[in-house]
Order: C-alpha cells, then structure tokens, then sequence
C-alpha cells in the first residue's frame, strides 16, 4: 500500500467520523469509525463501524446510514475536495475485530487450562 493511500484511509477516517458524530448519529447511539480501506483506484470506501446501540438492533443504524449515503458523501466532499479528484462511493461495514479477539481469548484460555 503506498504512503498516499494510507493518507488517504487515514484522512477518510477522521474526516467521516466527525461527520456521522456530528450530523447523522442516531439519538442514544456511539458510532465509530474503525478503519477505511480505499480502493487503489480511488473509486469505492470501505468504511468499518463499531456501534453501540443498547436497546437498538445495530442493522437498522447501518442501514440508515445506507440511506444517508449522499448527505454523507457530499459533506465529506466539501471537506476534502482539494485533496482527491472524485469522491469515492462509500460502502459501510460492522467491524468484527472485538468478536475476533474475543475468540482469540477463548482459545488461549482453553490452552492455559490444559
């Protein structure tokens, strides 16, 4: 991955989580961006999200985000345009990595104990 593709991811990252915090937030919600992944041709975003949303299923925040899709995209143009010719076409994922080292954790237990 080239150093101008990490900035980038990086950029994306912040840029987006302020953004969603400050303007596309469900009420009672935490929503934070964990990674972007651009594509090497600058064309699509794969933004992971952590969500924590007590007393809400966490699919309905994704897919109102789904359909905030073009707000977002143009407030994160307005921020970045001088930086990137086309503003890349988001796609937004859960972020599974607190699952993952949960089960990582399982295991090395399960290894202690024998």
């Amino acid at each position: 991955m080239s150093i101008r593709l990490q900035r980038l991811n990086e950029l994306f990252r912040r840029d987006l989580g302020e953004i969603i915090q400050r303007n596309f937030q469900p009420d009672g919600c935490f929503v934070t961006i964990t990674k972007v992944q651009l594509s090497p041709d600058l064309s699509i975003a794969k933004v992971y999200l952590s969500v924590f949303s007590p007393n809400r299923d966490p699919k309905t925040i994704y897919s109102y985000l789904d359909d905030q899709q073009k707000q977002i995209k143009f407030e994160l143009a307005s921020r970045i345009r001088n930086q990137v010719r086309k503003i890349p076409e988001l796609h937004f994922y859960e972020d599974d990595t607190s699952e993952y080292v949960d089960s990582i954790e399982q295991l090395f237990k399960k290894i202690d104990k024998k």
